[in-house]
């Protein structure tokens, strides 16, 4: 029910557009940093593969506006189906105004965010729903979109242009629904605040995703990223229906098993920016934090989502059905 976006295209007469060329390097003004991108590449060279680029294009949707919300949550029905969840485009791939929303069956649109539950039905704590934003071995920089009617997932842009990664990111990359990085708590220990979105999943399976997809995850633990002094929590999981899941129960066996890839992920993200100038740091020594400490985060902020959701703080820009 996950449908890609060359699923969308117009049934005869496809029309593709040029593969776009890749921008020109930048220089940077850190000289140290000049081969960061290819470092980026060469830190795992056994994912070297190409990266897609966007290029269908994908029929136009009307949305309609005035149609109210799910007076409930999916969650608060028992035997949460993924299944019955559809995903839409609307606009072309590879252009500012590509959108990709969620209707549920005999439901009608929801919003990804506030709609589909975290929790899983059958209460397993360390097992929770996610939904993928950027597939593993991408570059195009798509997020949901927390200011829009629905919050549908778009690709994010700076300075007037489509963003996209100086390489591709190696994990599947989403957010936990119900959840929110409280901009106004500051941190005890780390003196930072949240970063005024939903909680980040980094998944090290071996199967991609597709944009949109919810998928059930086994928490494993928790980097601490800091960008622009904003707390960014990256939770490290993988999915419940992946090989590895039958051996890997923490962050600890994960770095027995396969011992690069908490480090690449926390060095993925210290770096991504560097080609612009900009480096990320990490809290507590850049150590993964345990399973235990990452089920408190993701706690932490579902409470805080409540809070948000249920109006007890100012939503801001940020985009709810309205208050319960």
């Amino acid at each position: 029910r996950f449908s890609s976006d060359a699923e969308h295209r117009p049934p005869s007469s496809i029309a593709r557009t040029r593969r776009a060329g890749r921008p020109a390097q930048r220089s940077t003004p850190f000289p140290a940093m000049r081969g960061a991108r290819a470092a980026l590449i060469l830190a795992a060279p056994w994912l070297a593969c190409a990266v897609r680029k966007g290029s269908e294009e994908s029929p136009q949707m009307d949305i309609d506006e005035s149609k109210e919300g799910p007076e409930d949550h999916l969650g608060d029905m028992p035997g949460f189906d993924p299944d019955t969840i559809t995903t839409m485009v609307v606009g072309h791939l590879g252009m500012p105004e590509y959108r990709r929303f969620f209707s549920a069956d005999d439901r009608g649109f929801i919003s990804p965010w506030h709609d589909v539950p975290l929790h899983t039905d059958d209460g397993t704590p360390h097992e929770k729903w996610m939904v993928a934003e950027i597939p593993k071995m991408t570059s195009a920089k798509f997020e949901i979109h927390t200011e829009e009617r629905n919050n549908p997932i778009a690709q994010d842009v700076k300075n007037g242009k489509l963003r996209h990664y100086h390489g591709p990111i190696f994990w599947n990359y989403g957010f936990f629904p119900q959840t929110w990085e409280d901009p106004t708590e500051l941190h005890p220990q780390l003196h930072v605040q949240g970063d005024n979105d939903p909680l980040d999943v980094v998944e090290i399976g071996s199967r991609e995703f597709k944009k949109g997809q919810v998928a059930r995850v086994k928490i494993l633990g928790v980097l601490a990223m800091i960008d622009h002094g904003e707390l960014d929590w990256k939770v490290i999981a993988v999915s419940t229906e992946d090989e590895l899941a039958e051996t890997l129960e923490t962050v600890h066996d994960l770095e027995a098993s396969m011992p690069h890839v908490v480090s690449g992920i926390r060095e993925w993200f210290r770096w991504y920016k560097a080609p612009d100038g900009k480096l990320n740091e990490f809290g507590f020594g850049g150590h993964a934090l345990s399973r235990e400490k990452a089920l408190e985060v993701v706690e932490e902020t579902h409470a805080a989502w409540k809070r948000l959701y249920q109006g007890e703080v100012k939503h801001g820009a940020l985009w709810v059905w309205g208050e319960v």
